[in-house]
């Protein structure tokens, strides 16, 4: 059940790639002023004021971190896709996992539904997990909780 909702979602939802945002037309420059590194969106980072003690070949260099504003549109784009994927398996777990419930007449498929079901809900919540607040997380969590108590009760009364 999971390989199939995955691998469904994969088929008609693609994910972004990091290099139609950070191309190698950006990447492959040569940055060696902060002019040059901040008129194609990256971020100038200074070398810090080393005293004159230390040896010359120790001393850091400045540098550009020609990414930084691809790979910060690159995330926004990520995390949006994350969160609905997130949603699209928070579904798919929580209809398999009611349909195991009903499934009454087999029980191997019961089992198995309802336990794919929560394994969707957690591939989904890792998924996203870093894209969600903490009240949200606070809310998966005892849902989660509440669902484990659920099957375990469920399962073993019967």
């Amino acid at each position: 059940m999971n390989l199939f909702v995955n691998y469904g979602v994969a088929t008609f939802y693609d994910a972004p790639n990091y290099e139609d945002y950070c191309t190698t037309e950006i990447t492959s420059k040569d940055y060696s002023t902060e002019e040059a590194c901040e008129k194609t969106g990256g971020l100038w980072n200074e070398a810090p004021r080393i005293k004159e003690t230390v040896p010359r070949d120790e001393i850091q260099e400045s540098w550009c971190d020609e990414e930084y504003t691809c790979a910060k549109d690159y995330g926004v784009v990520k995390d949006v896709y994350n969160r609905d994927v997130f949603i699209i398996l928070i579904i798919a777990g929580i209809i398999s996992i009611l349909v195991g419930f009903f499934a009454t007449q087999a029980e191997a498929v019961s089992i198995g539904l309802s336990f794919g079901g929560l394994l969707s809900l957690i591939i989904g919540t890792m998924r996203y997990w870093s894209g969600m607040d903490d009240y949200l997380r606070f809310i998966i969590l005892g849902v989660a909780l509440a669902i484990l108590i659920w099957i375990g009760v469920k399962k073993l009364k019967d």
